[in-house]
């Protein structure tokens, strides 16, 4: 138990940004709308959020300027997919080598720079549980409002008017608009929310996770949890059991190489992006024999209000 406790207690910390990442995308995909930027959208969230904690010291406002230049990031997104009916999947791929090209031009004179980042804060009555307490409530700020954030996303999208009307332009946009909802209006809030937590997602990594700079520091994090969307069946709730499954590969293969061993480690660190493929190939099985996976139906497709059913 000495050993496994720390290694669920770093999985929780690993999943963590890809929770924040994964949860924007399905939001965003909840709309109809798909973005593939999230791996460059969480290196500017990481270098935003550094860099304002570097120079005011205060980890809290290097957190909201990354959550709301990750919302300015995806206005763009938003203005090509939505506005303009561009390719939803070029253009996902146009902000990934975005935000890896900005964030390494203005992050080359911080490489190995450090900040102080929040710490970890036991909470008082909860850490004091065994295996439970050290694994889930002797955590950083940023770890327990993802707790609440989970359960904030779904209540959102199955319990408020506006959920509603985000799942309704993202399965029948030509039904939303006959009920009076403005599809373009729905589209573009939830993108703009949902890239404001993908950033919060990189600015995990340097304001929390690491307290320093390194380039291309998401390394493919991005890509999971694009993966993990799928593997959520688009729901928040298995988003968060996802990304701590994924979490905890990753802190499994970095203590085996902190332990010593004879496996070599680019095959270790290979470990996360093996299960993610892992895990497309079954839900493409499972796709294949006819399973409903709740992919909204209008995911991808350009809205015209021209078109008639």
């Amino acid at each position: 138990m000495e050993l496994i406790v720390p290694i669920l207690a770093a999985a929780v910390r690993s999943g963590t940004p890809i929770l924040y990442a994964t949860l924007g995308e399905i939001m965003t995909e909840k709309s109809g709308v798909l973005n593939l930027g999230l791996e460059g959208i969480m290196l500017i969230g990481a270098y935003v959020g550094f860099i304002v904690t570097y120079n005011t010291g205060s980890p809290f406002w290097g957190l909201v300027a990354a959550f709301f230049v990750g919302m300015a990031v995806n206005v763009v997104h938003a203005f090509l997919c939505i506005s303009l009916k561009a390719n939803q999947v070029i253009c996902g791929l146009a902000m990934t080598m975005f935000g890896t090209g900005v964030s390494s031009l203005l992050g080359r004179g911080y490489v190995g720079e450090t900040i102080a980042g929040l710490q970890a804060v036991a909470l008082p009555g909860l850490s004091s549980f065994p295996v439970v307490g050290p694994v889930f409530f002797s955590q950083d700020v940023m770890v327990y409002i993802s707790y609440l954030l989970v359960f904030v996303v779904w209540f959102l999208m199955y319990k408020t008017k506006f959920g509603l009307m985000m799942r309704a332009v993202g399965d029948s946009p030509l039904s939303a608009e006959a009920a009076g909802i403005s599809v373009s209006a729905v589209r573009y809030a939830s993108t703009l929310l949902g890239g404001g937590l993908v950033s919060l997602g990189g600015a995990y990594l340097t304001v929390v996770y690491s307290h320093m700079w390194v380039d291309l520091m998401t390394a493919g994090r991005g890509w999971i949890a694009v993966a993990l969307v799928i593997f959520a069946i688009w729901n928040p709730l298995r988003a968060a059991l996802g990304s701590y499954l994924f979490g905890g590969v990753e802190a499994l293969q970095m203590r085996i190489q902190a332990g010593g061993t004879t496996i070599p480690a680019p095959l270790l660190m290979m470990l996360p992006y093996i299960l993610t493929v892992a895990v497309l190939v079954v839900i493409s099985v499972f796709k294949g024999r006819g399973k409903m996976l709740g992919a909204p139906s209008a995911l991808g497709l350009p809205f015209y209000r021209e078109e008639r059913e």
